[in-house]
């Protein structure tokens, strides 16, 4: 009894006693499988032709040459040249330790980056981002573009081509005509609710890189705090930060510009005002209406919004305006203009004096028509400055001036629409107000489908994905005047440490709607792109947070600082002691061992 006991047992534990323990499938295994693609573009390009056949990448032997305006340009050569760099430490990532041999391949032996037109120092709503590239099966790629914004979109396409097999670095036979379908294409970030470390903003411009975003819009202050450092009027942050370490310094400012510039990303700041300055009126109040209690708002703040009907109030602004327009070198200037209680101006008697003084009535009709004439003259400031700078407003300045009957904010202000309609926000739909706004000629940013700072339980990248700036009734003409969108990010209920899990890769879905062609609507084919894509910014340090049960070989390394590190790739199961069934197969072998020499 014991012999056969034995050899049963030995039967049953062998499989462990000679070899590895292979483990069996689940049914989720293929599932896992198909949501993971291999060497596929988030945002996918206009046109892209790919092949089965593979190419390897070698280390050691690959090289980046340039060609054109890109070898001849000293402008063009101060983008592109740190770009190359950047983008040979993306392309290798597989430690060099567990590297394979690619000797006897077919391999890509070079990628000639050539600029063709003439490179601007900075970015702009106008700048061409368009590229070819080709990977032929002779291994000598080449990217061509118009300009180096082109070019860092065209490195970027490249450096997602590439993936990993058996420790080598693979990528297939390709070819790419690529151009965004909008040109402003943004993340507005909040820094005034919470104060976000400079690190992580030039890490969210990294991750906003990698998606081919093109604008950082700043909403640096609010009621909550003012960081941003001013040198005119250094006590509206010495009084108006959190604390004196919670502020943008000059330095940091144009650190921030820079590093944005690098990546072909536009920085356009924002100082809400007329409404939304509580801050400012820590250091200077006389900026500021002062409120007493009313029939319709007992409760009302001390003071509210800016006092419109001051020359000093005006003085103030195109003072700081102009500081600001230095340090930032984008064109264009968010002045906000949203959320104005007008409660507060009404119980001001210097206000009614002046709205009397100007036959603005004493009604709704009335404020709107005071915000208007507030919003018109800070934008004469804005076209007085030497550098051409513009406005951009959000929604409620046209919406103001439909109130009031008299629509003169002038054309070239680009109009911001914002506002919803659902259980979060009982505004005007975007699908209603895009139609007046162009149909007045403005031109248009949308924001309404892309507040990321709603989260819900379980995946809503596919939400994000699904809206379409196109979807109102309206000509051609008019559509032509949305000029693309962004996706927001207010605050209230983030900071430095889940700002950038909170975005990514959750904005990645609005960067493919504003960059690919309309006619790409179906999340669920774009899922393992997706898949790749989260993955692939893991890999090079963005907290993407996962969108669901999957498989990233990279994980977040909690102890590198560093932007692009080496991940810590996770150790296969090679053993049988691992697993239930090893487990199993240990305790026969045992028993075998036991009932052998008389154990038991």
């Amino acid at each position: 009894m014991n012999l056969w006991a034995c050899s049963v047992l030995l039967a049953l534990a062998w499989p462990h006693a000679g070899s590895d323990w292979v483990r069996q499938p689940f049914w989720y295994d293929d599932a896992r499988r198909d949501k993971v693609a291999q060497g596929t573009v988030w945002p996918r390009p206009k046109t892209i032709t790919t092949t089965a056949d593979s190419l390897s990448l070698d280390p050691d032997g690959f090289s980046f040459q340039t060609a054109g305006t890109a070898a001849t340009s000293a402008v063009c050569k101060g983008v592109l040249e740190p770009a190359l760099e950047r983008y040979r430490s993306l392309l290798f990532w597989i430690p060099a330790d567990a590297r394979v041999s690619v000797s006897g391949d077919d391999v890509v032996a070079s990628l000639q980056v050539t600029i063709t037109g003439t490179c601007t120092q900075y970015p702009s709503l106008e700048s061409d981002e368009s590229y070819t590239l080709r990977v032929p099966s002779n291994g000598q790629a080449t990217l061509q573009a118009q300009t180096a914004w082109g070019a860092l979109r065209g490195l970027e396409t490249f450096s997602q081509l590439v993936y990993e097999v058996n420790g080598k670095h693979m990528l297939n036979v390709t070819t790419i005509e690529d151009e965004p379908r909008f040109k402003h294409r943004g993340i507005m970030l909040d820094t005034a609710r919470h104060f976000i470390p400079v690190a992580y903003i030039k890490q969210n411009l990294d991750a906003m890189a990698y998606n081919k975003i093109n604008v950082f819009h700043w909403h640096m202050v609010d009621d909550q705090s003012f960081p941003y450092q001013s040198t005119t009027f250094p006590d509206l942050s010495g009084k108006g930060a959190y604390t004196p370490d919670n502020v943008y310094t000059p330095d940091d400012v144009s650190d921030v510009v820079e590093y944005a510039r690098m990546r072909g990303i536009r920085v356009i700041p924002e100082f809400d005002s007329p409404g939304h300055m509580q801050s400012w009126g820590q250091g200077h109040p006389e900026l500021l209406t002062s409120c007493s209690p009313t029939n319709v708002q007992p409760d009302i703040y001390h003071l509210g919004p800016a006092n419109v009907a001051r020359n000093a109030t005006y003085d103030f602004m195109e003072r700081l305006f102009r500081e600001i327009r230095l340090a930032f070198k984008d064109d264009y200037f968010h002045l906000g203009g949203d959320e104005v209680h007008f409660q507060c101006w009404m119980s001001n008697s210097d206000i009614q004096d002046f709205m009397r003084e100007q036959g603005f009535p004493n009604n709704t009709q009335g404020f709107a028509t005071l915000e208007g004439y507030y919003i018109n003259r800070i934008l004469e400031i804005l076209k007085a400055f030497p550098t051409r700078t513009r406005g951009i407003v959000w929604q409620e300045i046209f919406d103001n001036n439909i109130l009031s009957g008299d629509i003169d904010v002038s054309l070239d202000t680009i109009i911001h629409v914002w506002q919803w309609n659902n259980s979060n926000f009982q505004g005007i739909p975007y699908k209603d107000e895009l139609p007046l706004v162009t149909a007045a000629g403005y031109q248009a940013i949308l924001s309404s489908c892309w507040y990321l700072n709603f989260i819900d339980y379980g995946r809503d990248w596919p939400e994000y994905y699904a809206c379409e700036p196109y979807d109102f009734e309206g000509t051609d003409e008019q559509k032509q005047l949305v000029i693309g969108g962004e996706a927001c990010l207010w605050a209230e209920w983030v900071d430095s440490t889940n700002q950038v899990a909170r975005l990514w890769p959750r904005a990645s879905a609005v960067a493919e709607r504003l960059w690919s062609p309309q006619s790409l609507t179906d999340a669920t084919a774009a899922s393992p792109r997706m898949e790749e894509h989260r993955c692939r910014m893991v890999r090079r340090g963005i907290r993407a947070q996962p969108q669901g049960p999957s498989y990233c070989k990279y994980e977040w390394n909690l102890a590198e600082q560093s932007m692009n590190y080496n991940p810590t790739n996770p150790k296969p199961i090679t053993s049988g002691a691992e697993g239930i069934m090893g487990y199993v197969q240990q305790l026969l072998w045992l028993s075998y061992l036991a009932l052998t020499f008389g154990l038991w």
